[in-house]
């Protein structure tokens, strides 16, 4: 192992990238809650400056994959689909199958400038959560019970309001509704042979519900539907633990565009469509497991300085009085500074340890199971 390598797992080093991340999440959290003034006065410049804060947080963690663990990112793609990123509203459907898919969206996100403005229909317990949820609470994201009963006034109404959105977004759908997990594919293929729809070997079956609600909200301003498939090579499990470890990963994507025009609008033949664009997804991820590839030509868009530098910013700022302060500490002598920073210390540790421990599949507990058993009662 290199000495760059052994440096990333260091304890010590990953804690302050860790305090570096909270600290400056609750201080752009702050300054969030201070813009909701302008929202009465100038809702479209609340809406731009809580984009730049939201990247300014958000990229932080796209610099751990990008610069951190180093992770590359293929594309498998067309160039005149990669000349429309970032230069209109689209909806995003993204397999749920790994821990940092998410993550590996988001880099694309900072690649084409949107990262700032991307959306996503989230699941309410993410509400909760600091820093993620409260974030997303201030750039309108769309949370829901995934109870359509209880969902559909607030689901309908919080895409509306995003209809005159001044940032071009894109606004990120699983369709599958929970992570894929082995159990829960046993499920939903039961499912799927209840009501007659052909078997998924690499997805669960699609939940139409809020991608025909979304198409159909949004119609008039998302002008394409990005289907894009994720896999890693040599069948890497990645993890977000494994980024902060520094391990190398390589992504590839294979990203298709459809044009909103070209899609049903009636909401039976458009959860068709959803159903039939499954099974080609599936058919890919087949083709992936037997070549190692995704069919189609390779575009691999550079990694960009901003999220370095903008960690950077953050480090700087907040890590040089934290030093000066331990070093105080250390040489001061008093038990009760001593006992009282590393107190803080731990505290540190598990808030960042409960923020990763959001990402991890073990730990993403879902009723879908039941819920679906319920549905062949």
């Amino acid at each position: 192992m290199g000495l760059i390598a052994y440096l990333k797992t260091q304890f010590v080093l990953q804690l302050l990238i860790g305090f570096v991340f909270v600290v400056s999440g609750l201080i752009i959290n702050f300054i969030q809650l201070c813009t909701c003034v302008l929202w009465p006065v100038d809702k479209q410049l609340y809406r731009r400056i809580n984009c730049r804060l939201a990247y300014s947080l958000w990229s932080q963690l796209v610099m751990l994959l990008e610069w951190w663990s180093c992770t590359e990112c293929t594309l498998y793609t067309d160039q005149a689909t990669v000349d429309m990123f970032g230069k209109e509203h689209v909806i995003i459907i993204l397999n749920h199958n790994f821990e940092i898919d998410f993550l590996c969206g988001w880099t694309m996100c900072e690649r084409f400038g949107v990262l700032g403005s991307s959306k996503v229909l989230a699941k309410h317990e993410l509400l909760k959560v600091p820093l993620v949820g409260w974030t997303w609470y201030f750039l309108e994201i769309v949370f829901c019970k995934r109870k359509w009963e209880e969902d559909r006034e607030t689901v309908f109404g919080g895409l509306d309001r995003l209809r005159d959105y001044p940032e071009y977004m894109w606004f990120l759908l699983y369709c599958e509704g929970t992570r894929f997990t082995e159990k829960k594919h046993q499920i939903s293929m039961q499912v799927a042979k209840s009501k007659g729809l052909p078997k998924l070997k690499y997805h669960l079956l699609p939940r139409t519900k809020g991608f025909t609600t979304t198409l159909q909200c949004l119609k008039g301003t998302v002008s394409a539907v990005y289907d894009v498939t994720l896999n890693f090579k040599d069948k890497k499990n990645p993890t977000l633990l494994g980024i902060i470890n520094g391990e190398k990963y390589k992504a590839d994507m294979c990203i298709r565009r459809f044009p909103v025009e070209d899609i049903p609008q009636d909401e039976q033949e458009c959860s068709a469509w959803l159903h039939k664009l499954y099974q080609e997804k599936d058919a890919l991820q087949e083709h992936y497991d037997k070549e190692g590839c995704f069919p189609g030509s390779t575009i691999r868009p550079s990694r960009r300085p901003w999220p370095l530098l903008n960690f950077l910013f953050w480090a700087t700022l907040l890590l040089s009085p934290l030093i000066h302060f331990a070093y105080g500490v250390v040489f001061s002598g008093s038990p009760l500074l001593i006992i009282g920073f590393t107190l803080f210390l731990v505290v540190a540790f598990v808030a960042v340890r409960r923020l990763i421990g959001v990402t991890e599949v073990k730990k993403t507990g879902s009723s879908y199971g039941n819920q679906e058993a319920k549905k062949q009662n």
